[in-house]
């Protein structure tokens, strides 16, 4: 008993130093991000984040811009990147209806042999005594291939739903890719109108702060009286305030685009300003455009692939209560010198069934079958949201072709306005501010007309995108940027 309890104890230390050796291993202490570390990543972020860009050699048209932000947008690179991960998946769930290969070694050894007695089961007298059937050191080897036809019938509508996932995400970066292009039309003829106007503001303030000088000057010496002067002083200071506030506006609109584009900020560029500004023209009727919009819409698509998933739910539960059918087959090794076959090759066939699924499974059928009637309905209930922006879209063109046309026709009537001022103006204060507030009413009118056809657009870019028209797809991959700009150019032009 002395050595039994003598074993045991030196068997003791080994195993308790390993297991203090474990604690200490799993006593982790928090590692906070210094800053030199976060200096460092900062650097390589903002490298990172403008790497592998054309450099800009000309003016942008709007194609070029949003090929740019087709091939360089990091939100639209990030949907890419989520669409081809949900590709690996699929690819990945295929791998769950294998059957299952595992390949086990082993290497035994005890301190002692593994000593057995035998008595005779009718007599219980001792038949062998101090016998052993087993080495004190043997190794093993197994190979098993076993394939359970249940799982493969549930991994089998796994890896479809997995794939209709994977549509999901793709459909999810068609809309994705809409929303920029939408974003980048609009801010595109913004900036438009900030590069062709820029040039107009700042000599407008010089003339007001010129007459602004010559009015202080006229009250100091009293050569009018005190409210006239104060009277023009405040229509010039009210002039300025509206000035000011139209080159905040304009000096805005570039760095948006630029963001959408991922330029770095304070990137100069310039933009290709039209000669005339078309008026957009929508490439369906509002019928064709219903229609349309209900087959290619990404929401719609998304909503059937929905219902599909659903369907597919309620199959695997029907699955699930089903026995389960369990083949296996692999050859085996043993060491141990006292089997007279150290080789050996094994199959078996297993049936097994869960007889809990027998009560549950008619309940998840059930709530599966429901989730396919849900989204059933959500799809349309979607249809008649899609239909409804549709409407919408179509009647916010209209309203802001209307606009546009005004917005044109008071920008022609300043600009012959101010025509006639500067040939009537005098050298009177009077006429001055006349011609002031002319060039202004001018200026703002043009402004307008800019804003106005910007909005024009957007509505036309709405318009498109509430029927799911998708030209640019076959563009929107990291690795097709060379015919990005060549395929929207042809949209603009189908457009």
């Amino acid at each position: 008993m002395t050595n039994y309890k003598m074993s045991i104890a030196s068997a003791g230390r080994p195993c308790a130093l390993l297991l203090a050796a474990l604690l200490a291993g799993c006593a982790i202490s928090p590692s906070p991000i210094t800053s030199e570390q976060r200096a460092a990543q900062v650097q390589l972020d903002r490298a990172a984040m403008y790497r592998d860009q054309e450099p800009l050699t000309a003016p942008l048209t709007l194609q070029a811009a949003m090929a740019r932000a087709v091939n360089y947008n990091l939100e639209n690179r990030v949907k890419l990147m989520e669409q081809a991960l949900a590709m690996g998946q699929v690819d990945l769930a295929r791998y769950d209806m294998l059957p299952r290969l595992t390949a086990a070694a082993g290497y035994f050894t005890r301190n002692n042999d593994l000593v057995t007695d035998s008595v005779d089961v009718n007599t219980r007298l001792p038949v062998l005594s101090n016998t052993t059937s087993q080495e004190r050191t043997h190794h093993t080897f197994d190979l098993s291939l076993t394939w359970n036809v249940l799982d493969f019938g549930v991994s089998y509508y796994q890896a479809h739903q997995q794939a209709d996932r994977s549509l999901i995400a793709r459909e999810r970066q068609r809309k994705t890719l809409h929303a920029l292009i939408q974003q980048v039309r609009q801010a595109y003829w913004l900036a438009v109108g900030a590069q062709a106007l820029e040039g107009r503001v700042d000599p407008l303030l010089q003339q007001v702060n010129r007459a602004l000088a010559d009015a202080e000057r006229v009250e100091a010496e009293k050569l009018r009286p005190p409210l006239e002067t104060l009277n023009y002083r405040k229509a010039m200071l009210d002039i300025v305030r509206q000035l000011e506030a139209i080159r905040d506006e304009l000096t805005q609109a570039k760095p948006r685009l630029a963001s959408l584009m991922n330029l770095a900020p304070g990137t100069p560029y310039s933009l290709v300003v039209p000669a005339t500004l078309k008026t957009p023209v929508l490439p369906l009727t509002l019928d064709g455009m219903e229609e349309r919009a209900l087959r290619e819409r990404p929401e719609l698509y998304e909503a059937d692939l929905q219902e599909r998933i659903s369907a597919a739910e309620a199959k695997k539960a029907v699955l699930r209560m089903l026995p389960g059918v369990e083949l296996s087959f692999g050859p085996h090794y043993d060491s141990n010198a006292f089997l007279h076959n150290n080789n050996w090759v094994d199959a078996g066939l297993r049936v097994t069934w869960n007889l809990f699924n027998l009560l549950s499974g008619p309940k998840q059928k059930e709530i599966a079958e429901a989730q396919v009637e849900v989204a059933r309905t959500q799809r349309l209930a979607l249809s008649m949201a899609v239909l409804t922006q549709v409407h919408v879209s179509w009647q916010e063109f209209q309203g802001r072709q209307r606009q546009y046309e005004l917005a044109q026709k008071l920008w022609e009537i300043d600009d012959r306005i101010l025509e006639h001022t500067r040939i009537g103006a005098q050298n009177d204060a009077q006429s001055r501010l006349n011609e002031i507030r002319s060039g202004v009413s001018a200026l703002m009118a043009d402004y307008r007309r800019y804003q106005n056809y910007a909005n024009l657009q957007t509505a036309y870019g709405q318009a498109i995108a509430s029927v799911g028209m998708d030209p640019i797809a076959v563009a929107a991959t990291a690795d097709a940027r060379p015919d990005a700009g060549t395929a929207l150019a042809a949209a603009e032009k189908q457009d």
